[in-house]
């Protein structure tokens, strides 16, 4: 298994260095994305967490400073609009709100990659285990493929992730991607007006 180099404190480098975030980040404005939500992301999201049977599904927009989930939905519902993202579910856990950061979840791989990412149990995968979202949230499954447009950008990703561990499988992919490229359509509408 190969790491990123060591960052200058020494430690390991486990959010990819994202070359590609200041074009998408003009690229996202230029679409109108990335900074406020939409009726249909959330009902997009809302659909692929039907389809996938899982508890979290988002819609992932990734700028140079954060992730911002346009379309999201959570076992918990009433998702809070605005920052902070540790609305606390009890005493231990934040919910998984709008906002989270760069360095945070398994998107930001899934977005310099431009390839899914299909995760059955997280902590299998020394390079995902320590991520935030293990310890924070509980995430232990994630499945997410990148939104590329027509300018070969990785816009965000679409995904879907579990507190329990998941086996995917094909049919996981499969869905993922075919519902990745529905969604890439749907923004490029966006140009001509839809």
């Amino acid at each position: 298994m190969t790491y990123d180099p060591p960052r200058p404190a020494g430690r390991l480098l486990l959010t990819p260095e994202d070359k590609e975030a200041p074009a998408r980040t003009r690229r996202l404005r230029v679409l109108g994305l990335g900074q406020h939500t939409e009726p249909f992301l959330d009902a997009f999201a809302d659909r692929l967490a039907e389809l996938a049977g899982a508890p979290y599904a988002m819609v992932n927009f990734i700028d140079e400073e954060r992730q911002f989930f346009a379309g999201l939905h959570t076992p918990y519902g009433g998702i809070p609009a605005e920052p902070p993202t540790e609305a606390r579910t009890d005493a231990t856990k934040p919910r998984i709100g709008r906002y989270m950061a760069r360095d945070h979840g398994f998107c930001p791989h899934v977005v310099v990659r431009h390839k899914a990412l299909v995760l059955e149990d997280v902590r299998d995968y020394p390079r995902f285990a320590g991520n935030p979202v293990v310890d924070e949230f509980g995430i232990h499954s994630y499945l997410g493929a990148p939104l590329i447009d027509r300018t070969g950008i990785a816009l965000g990703t679409v995904c879907v992730s579990d507190v329990e561990p998941r086996p995917w499988g094909r049919a996981g992919l499969d869905t993922i991607k075919s519902m990745a490229a529905e969604l890439v359509e749907r923004i490029e509408l966006r140009e001509g007006g839809f």
